[in-house]
């Protein structure tokens, strides 16, 4: 063993390596992201990795992995798992030969995301044991753990790390690599009485799911993960108790140093829930107070425990109001709760250290990102009609943001297609137009292309391609040409896809080309049908254009049109003219083409 400084995501990646994992499959989602390039860093010689098209097919790959005795992990964020749904439930039945580890690492806030889901619930629904890890080297320890148990059991296992986790850095003790466990070699035996999901086997698997989930509760009520803390002090016969989990438990820690000592427990798996142990903590406990992210699902399971066992306990949380029903919690709201619950006044304001006050930095695309300018080269096109604008998951997300204003939906992956197919049925005066990402298209639009032509709806498919999946980090794609092995391979054309599911009109064009792009969107969006333009331009954190733009100060005008029509951050007016900060801008050149006085020069032309 030795110590090496970690994020929480590394943690996860280095367990996996050491469990012998033999495949990592997933699709990027913040705050997971970091486990699988981790694990492409140092995968051992025989391990495949991958970044898959979506969830759904990361899934099914693992289940694949699983089935011929080798260790598999997938790896999502919790709305991920809904993508991956489908065949999860299914896993569960058929089981596995090979531990199959599904990490959903969760949002609260949500920081990052659409939802704040909580995957401890989706557990208990799918019925696929959890593990709900507290800090990194809890679970650098318990993703060992979870193979360990899904191949015991032949079960899939959720490890459910929460963004605090993922994200935070420890200290931490790992095994050296001659310690690593040494993973099988792949075999799939042939069983269709095991394989092939007919209704015959998932009656009996049901129930063979039930008595070992049952079984599960039993065996984890013995697991120390799950903790009670007896510390003597001045709550230790008060009769109240604390109950917590994940990174909820390192606050209540915290809190603990300045109120003193009170009964804990941590629960980090919670499904199948440990009653036994819960069942110990409750013991001469009156009242409990459960800290817990995301849904109220200890607090549930305590409420459900005491009223089958008729125990006489005030079981407090979320659905008392005790504790806030949504968002992150924090050292602060965990001390705040737990020192009403105790009826004890709160740390003076001298004792506490005062955290530093944060800037207010509200999202916004990049000086020079190509989806400005393709989001402008749209509204200028369409100025004056009725037109609707469907968003999509994305940087281009923050196309909704002033002067912009571009963004009139946004509901998940590819959606904005399913939007514009049903607008434009029911209004056909109504222009519409879908945006999606490079990498969006290839994990969920395809679909809704083939159901739009289909049914001979009529709008504007706009693919804002920059060459790279860059919300979550920059990850390759299949239009990419590089795999996560490091491989070379031909790029799947988007304008191949399109045109082979029967689009007719597919225009490429430069973003940056202002004239151009305004060209042909208008001359596209007459069309019948369904029909596309790709804007094509790479993104700027992979591919800075040369030079800066300068602005003649003598010749602006002070109309601000350049701030006012496009919002670029490198942008700003002194009261006199129009400013460039040299540090962000990136000689685009999209601000050049927009002034009237042509103060502006230099840059890159396009055209």
């Amino acid at each position: 063993m030795h110590t090496e400084f970690l994020m929480g995501n590394e943690a996860i990646a280095l367990g996996a390596v050491a469990a012998g994992v033999g495949l990592v499959c997933g699709y990027p989602g913040t705050p997971s992201t970091e486990v699988l390039e981790t694990v492409a860093k140092h995968r051992p010689e025989q391990a495949w990795v991958e970044w898959s098209v979506n969830e759904k097919t990361a899934m099914e790959m693992a289940a694949g992995a699983a089935c011929t005795g080798v260790r598999a992990l997938v790896t999502m964020k919790q709305m991920g798992l809904n993508v991956a749904s489908d065949p999860l439930m299914c896993v569960e039945y058929i089981g596995v030969r090979g531990g199959l580890v599904v990490l959903v690492a969760d949002d609260p806030g949500p920081i990052s995301s659409q939802t704040e889901q909580d995957t401890r619930s989706f557990a208990a629904f799918s019925k696929v044991p959890c593990f709900d890890p507290s800090d990194p080297q809890e679970a650098y320890e318990m993703i060992q753990k979870a193979f360990d148990l899904s191949e015991k059991y032949e079960t899939p296992v959720f490890l459910r790390p929460t963004t605090r986790v993922s994200h935070a850095y420890a200290s931490i003790q790992v095994r050296d690599p001659e310690e690593y466990r040494k993973g099988p070699a792949a075999s799939f035996e042939k069983d269709s009485s095991r394989w092939v999901i007919f209704p015959r086997l998932s009656n009996r698997r049901h129930g063979e799911i039930e008595q070992r989930n049952a079984l599960l509760s039993e065996v984890f009520s013995a697991e120390p993960a799950n903790r009670i803390d007896r510390e003597e002090g001045a709550f230790a016969s008060s009769r109240r108790g604390v109950i917590t989990g994940g990174i909820s438990w390192t606050y209540a820690m915290e809190a603990r140093r300045f109120l003193g000592p009170v009964r804990l427990m941590k629960v980090s798996t919670p499904f199948p829930f440990p009653e036994k142990r819960a069942l110990e903590f409750l013991s001469g406990l009156e009242e409990v107070l459960c800290l817990e992210e995301l849904d109220p699902y200890i607090e549930r399971e305590l409420k459900y425990l005491c009223g089958k066992r008729g125990l006489k306990i005030r079981v407090l949380g979320k659905e008392t109001g005790h504790v806030p029903a949504a968002g992150e919690n924090t050292r602060d709201s965990v001390l705040s709760a737990m020192a009403g619950f105790l009826e004890v006044s709160l740390p003076g304001p001298g004792e506490l250290p005062a955290p530093p006050a944060l800037p207010v930095r509200p999202p916004v695309l990049c000086a020079g990102c190509p989806h400005r300018a393709s989001f402008y080269a749209v509204k200028q096109a369409m100025k004056g009609q009725e037109t609707l604008f469907c968003g999509d998951i994305g940087c281009y997300t923050l196309g909704n943001a002033q002067p912009l204003d571009m963004v009139d939906t946004c509901l998940c992956m590819g959606a904005g297609l399913g939007i514009a197919q049903a607008v434009s049925h029911l209004e056909p005066g109504r222009s519409c137009f879908a945006f999606v990402g490079d990498s969006t298209f290839f994990a969920s639009a395809v679909p809704g292309v083939i159901n739009a032509l289909y049914n001979q709806a009529s709008f504007t498919l706009i693919v804002l391609d920059n060459s790279t999946t860059a919300m979550t980090g920059h990850q390759p794609h299949p239009g990419t040409g590089r795999t996560m092995m490091g491989q070379s391979v031909r790029p799947v054309s988007i304008e191949g896809v399109l045109r082979g599911v029967g689009l007719t009109t597919v225009e490429t064009v430069d973003p940056l080309n202002l004239p151009l792009a305004v060209e042909t969107v208008r001359r596209v969006a007459v069309l019948p049908g369904v029909k596309a333009v790709i804007f094509r331009s790479p993104c700027v954190a992979l591919a800075r254009p040369k030079g800066r733009v300068d602005i003649d100060a003598s010749a602006c005008v002070g109309c601000r049109k350049c701030i006012r029509e496009i919002g670029c951050p490198a942008l700003s007016f002194d009261g006199k003219a129009v400013r460039v900060d040299t540090a962000q801008c990136t000689g685009c050149g999209l601000c050049r083409q927009l002034c009237p006085a042509g103060a502006i020069t230099g840059g890159e032309i396009h055209a």
